[in-house]
This record gives C-alpha cells, sequence and structure tokens, in this order.
C-alpha cells in the first residue's frame, strides 16, 4: 500500500436558597421571583450541554473518515453534495450548535483550506475535483492521480495549512480592524485547525509533509500521540491514533518494496525546503493562537 491510499473542540444556582432573613415563602417580598428566570436558563444549558455532547464525537469521526477516498466517491455520488449545495447543508448544521455566522466562517475557512490543496495540486497537473463539504465531516477534495513522488505530495499537503493560514490571518486583521470578537474567534480556530492537521503523523496532512523528511518521524509522532490520548483521553486524538496506527501498519509492511523506497527518494535541498516551511509555520500557527484565544460569548 503506497502514501496515496489514504488521503484526510472544537449560571444559576445549583440548589433552591431562600432570600436572607425569610423564614418561609409567605415571608418573601413579592418581588423575589426566582422561577422564571431560572427554569429558562436552565432548560438552555441543558439543551445546550446536549448538543456539544452529541456533536463532539460526530466532529472528531468526520473530520478522520473524509482522509478515506470512500467516504468522498460516496458523497460525489449524491446529487446535493456539489461544492454550492454542501456548503450550504454544512453552514446549517455547524449553526445549529455555534450560530449561523459562526457556522458560515467555518465553512469558509474549510475552503480555503482545501482550495490550498486543489491549487497545488492543479499546479502540479494533477485533476482534482472541487472541494466537498459533509456536515459534521469536514471537507475533501479528490485526487484522480496522486503525487509520484514524497517531494510533491509534501507540497501539495503542506499547501492547505499554509493557505487556510492566510484565510485565519484575514479574519484576525478584520477582527482587529472591526473589533469583532466573533472574527477574532474564527481567527483562533482558524490557526487551531491548521496547526492540528500539521501533526506529525498520517492520515493528517502533517503526516504526509514529514515523509519528506523522514518516515521514522510518523514513529515518534504515533508514540507522543499515544502518551497524549492516555493521560488526557480524547476522541479526536484517539480516532487519529487508531487510523495511525493503521497507516504506519500497512507501511511497515510495504517498506522494502521497490516503489516505496523511490517514492520517499527525496534530495537533501528539498528535505531542508520541507523543514523550514513545515516548522516555520508550525510555530508561527501557535504564537498565532496565543494571540487570538478569546472566551466564546456568541
Amino acid at each position: 500500500m503506497t502514501p496515496s491510499d489514504t488521503y484526510r473542540k472544537w449560571q444559576g444556582p445549583t440548589e433552591e436558597e431562600s432570600p436572607p432573613g425569610a423564614e418561609s415563602p409567605e415571608n418573601a417580598p413579592a418581588s423575589y421571583e426566582t422561577e422564571p428566570d431560572y427554569e429558562p436558563a436552565q432548560h438552555e444549558e441543558t439543551r445546550r450541554s446536549f448538543f456539544r455532547k452529541v456533536a463532539a464525537p460526530l466532529i472528531a469521526v468526520g473530520a478522520l473518515l473524509l482522509k478515506f477516498k470512500a467516504a468522498i466517491l460516496i458523497a460525489f455520488k449524491l446529487p446535493l453534495l456539489t461544492t454550492a449545495g454542501s456548503m450550504v447543508v454544512s453552514i446549517g448544521a455547524y449553526a445549529m450548535l455555534w450560530g449561523w455566522r459562526f457556522g458560515l466562517g467555518f465553512v469558509l475557512l474549510l475552503l480555503v483550506h482545501e482550495s490550498g490543496h486543489a491549487l497545488e495540486a492543479r499546479r502540479q497537473g494533477l485533476p482534482v475535483s472541487a472541494p466537498v463539504f459533509i456536515p459534521f465531516m469536514g471537507a475533501a477534495i479528490l485526487l484522480r492521480e496522486m503525487p509520484h513522488n514524497a517531494w510533491r505530495e509534501a507540497r501539495m499537503a503542506l499547501a492547505g495549512p499554509l493557505v487556510g493560514s492566510l484565510g485565519a490571518l484575514l479574519c484576525w486583521g478584520l477582527a482587529v480592524a472591526y473589533n469583532s470578537s466573533l472574527l477574532l474567534a474564527l481567527a483562533y480556530f482558524g490557526f487551531f485547525l491548521n496547526l492540528f492537521n500539521l501533526l506529525p503523523i498520517v492520515p493528517l496532512d502533517g503526516g504526509r509533509v514529514v515523509a519528506a523528511l523522514h518516515p521514522a518521524i510518523w514513529i515518534v509522532g504515533f508514540t507522543a500521540l499515544a502518551g497524549l490520548v492516555y493521560f488526557a483521553p480524547n476522541p479526536i486524538l484517539l480516532i487519529v491514533l487508531v487510523l495511525a496506527a493503521y497507516e504506519l501498519y500497512h507501511r511497515w509492511q510495504s517498506r522494502h518494496e521497490a516503489r516505496e523506497l523511490e517514492y520517499y527518494r527525496v534530495k537533501p535541498w528539498q528535505r531542508l525546503v520541507i523543514a523550514i516551511g513545515y516548522f516555520g509555520l508550525a510555530i508561527l500557527l501557535a504564537l498565532a493562537m496565543t494571540h487570538t484565544h478569546v472566551v466564546r460569548h456568541f
């Protein structure tokens, strides 16, 4: 199996209290009424908590299932899931959780990220589809022909986070200009989204980038991720770990094949270029996140 066989977190009182100095409800002032304010707030918080719990595993699974060609092929067979149509459906789905403005911004950030992959693929002369969006699964492009070697695949993989980071940077600039906490939150999320994709482990973009440096980096990334999942369990990280284990197993099995040896033959200057681009972008994204973090109030 070659590297092309698979390719794609985000009150009221806890108990009833009587007003000071009141012996019984009869002694309470007529204006002291907690029921109308307490129940709706509690109901709304319960509903939001429920949606978050339901959405978290769906987003976790979807963001990584998109890395498999099968999910993309199924999407292309459904007429509704064109680029424009699937964007509308996804915006509506995300709006149920975060509001339509944040949902719209989120989908646009995904579009920018995928456009980076598509632009580089076309620059290399590879036939590529338009991005397709699937609610709670993210977005993906379909390559009908994969890059010929690790150097080309690394450039295409790095193009997504690079262009996606420019989209998040634009949100940051607009947030400062218009004093918008919504745009600042979108910028933070955009930086996080692209940094997450740079994790040095397949099937994420970062795993395909570091393949041009040395495939052994996957083992380092896998070990670090396994430790993180053990000490701080998270559904997204757990799914990444399972998929990474599957991918690493198959690549280990085919490590001595002639086509694999040829695929990973990269020149020293190419490794240097990829290393500077990869580690430099990761550092910049981490710094950008520290400057754009806001508490969500919308």
